[in-house]
């Protein structure tokens, strides 16, 4: 019997350190920088608002207050879409013991949640007097369908009297955070000031670059380029050291983040407004009206834009700075910016001025059968705007992926062309926009009598314009047989020609059949 209370009251003891844990929290970062990657599935997409699909290397810098002995260390506000099993502190003495995302925010619904059959006030106005009398309540069901409180009156729907009222709670739930935290143990030798680093992965971030270019006179461009960098998440980054990479680094696919418990309340009350008028809820409350949309948060010192009677001139003032990355490239942004929750920011990225462009415009070959009676239509030429990314032709550095708008001056007014996706260009890479199609170049693909082995095609190309245009077509079949030599472009037989002002022009094509 003695050596079985022995071993309980060393059980005890053993047990003492683990529960005298300290709880250290700390509030915020002293410093933080954010290096984003972009949504490698995206493609030539728009980045999605709502939650980005890229993400982002975070890394806090923390002062800490540690006590000796076990404690317990709080970091409140980390990002939302932490990757906690990539998170990674350094600095503390004896490292870290273990780790825990705390996934349950503080709102409405989780509160309701964390207090379920306990005892709350209730706060309403008297709809005789006006005036607001508090009273006990126990919350019975929620916050899924509704929430049902037992009060003096009986059993009653939250939100269902017609008037203001409230639930006002004891306290907040010590398993509820205010902001996204990391926990992590630790154990001190003494009391001491330790500097720790936070380093982590986190979803819902997405960059991409952002290009305005100005059409001028004998189709020389001016190009102006934007970093474009979204946070989709519910904690934003003050005065971060921001990077952006470009480029496509392998990454496996993240698995879907665990999120806590709905924050958002929904209330449901009977028909007409009362127990007594049915025996369950029925018809949902009109649900609140939308929050406003994400105001883009401010462009901090990135350009002045100065309107002159024939071109845009940008004037930046803070511009990143492109280093390499190995294979790929960081622009690293050469100020501490801050990068707002469920915002936008945008950074200049680069400035060309004269650009040379050769404009293009072409078309597309499809093979089809000979048919007697079908009418032959013409389509709208491809606007194609091209040019060599060297320092001859007014470029000559690494054009990150991201969309192109098109800007031409009309007297004192820049006009929208059209919008163009563009790809991730290296230098000496040919570029190449489609604003859209012409409506003044067109070109029609006409079948003529064939044979078994043989199927034979006629191209007409008028151009309507009172200048002279450059044509392509590109015929991507081995056994073609032109009336026109073809040129290589990109590996592929292509019929180029120069197509006089308000003129014509024809090609004759044949093309072996499938045995």
């Amino acid at each position: 019997m003695l050596a079985r209370i022995a071993f309980a009251v060393a059980a005890l003891l053993a047990a003492l350190p683990a529960a005298a844990q300290t709880l250290v929290v700390s509030d915020k970062p002293d410093a933080v920088a954010v290096t984003v990657y972009r949504d490698p599935n995206r493609g030539e997409g728009a980045i999605r608002q709502s939650w980005p699909g890229g993400y982002a290397l975070v890394t806090e810098t923390r002062t800490l207050q540690l006590p000796a002995g076990a404690a317990v260390i709080r970091f409140v506000g980390v990002s939302e879409g932490m990757m906690p099993e990539t998170a990674i502190v350094t600095g503390l003495p004896r490292g870290v013991g273990e780790k825990n995302r705390d996934a349950r925010l503080l709102g409405p619904a989780t509160l309701v949640d964390a207090y379920l059959k306990r005892r709350v006030t209730v706060r309403r106005t008297d709809r005789a007097t006006g005036k607001v009398r508090a009273s006990e309540a126990m919350i019975q069901a929620g916050p899924e369908g509704g929430v049902l409180l037992t009060t003096e009156q009986g059993v009653e729907a939250l939100g269902c009297s017609g008037l203001p009222e409230a639930l006002v709670y004891p306290g907040a739930p010590a398993d509820l955070a205010a902001k996204p935290t990391l926990s992590v143990t630790t154990d001190g030798p003494r009391a001491q000031t330790v500097t720790v680093q936070l380093s982590y992965l986190a979803q819902g971030l997405d960059w991409s670059a952002n290009y305005v270019a100005q059409l001028g006179e004998g189709n020389m461009l001016d190009l102006f380029g934007w970093m474009t960098v979204v946070n989709g998440g519910s904690q934003g980054f003050a005065d971060a050291r921001t990077s952006a990479v470009a480029g496509q680094p392998n990454k496996e696919k993240a698995a879907r983040l665990p999120r806590g418990a709905a924050t958002a309340l929904r209330l449901e009350c009977w028909p007409m407004g009362t127990t007594s008028d049915a025996s369950a809820p029925g018809a949902p409350m009109a649900p609140p009206p939308p929050p406003p949309a994400p105001v883009p948060a401010p462009m901090d010192r990135a350009e002045s834009i100065i309107v002159t009677g024939s071109r845009v001139a940008f004037a930046p003032v803070m511009m990143a700075e492109q280093e390499d990355l190995g294979d790929l490239k960081l622009y690293r942004v050469p100020e501490p910016v801050s990068v707002a929750a469920r915002a936008t920011k945008q950074v200049a990225l680069l400035h060309r001025e004269r650009v040379q462009m050769a404009r293009i415009y072409a078309g597309t070959f499809r093979p089809f059968a000979y048919d007697p009676d079908r009418d032959a239509e013409s389509e709208p030429a491809a606007i194609l705007l091209r040019a060599e990314n060297r320092t001859s032709a007014g470029l000559g550095l690494p054009l990150p992926a991201g969309s192109v708008a098109l800007f031409a001056a009309r007297g004192d007014q820049p006009v929208l062309l059209g919008e163009s996706a563009l790809q991730d260009r290296a230098i000496g890479d040919e570029i190449e926009l489609r604003p859209g199609d012409s409506s003044e170049v067109r070109y029609a693909v006409i079948g003529e009598p064939g044979s078994k082995r043989r199927a034979n095609y006629r191209v007409e190309v008028t151009n309507a314009l009172a200048t002279p245009v450059t044509f392509e077509l590109p015929i991507p079949y081995r056994d073609a047989k032109a009336g026109a030599p073809l040129v290589s472009h990109k590996g592929v037989p292509t019929w180029r020609v120069t197509v006089p002002a308000n003129g014509t022009a024809n090609l004759d094509l044949t093309l072996k059949r499938a045995r």
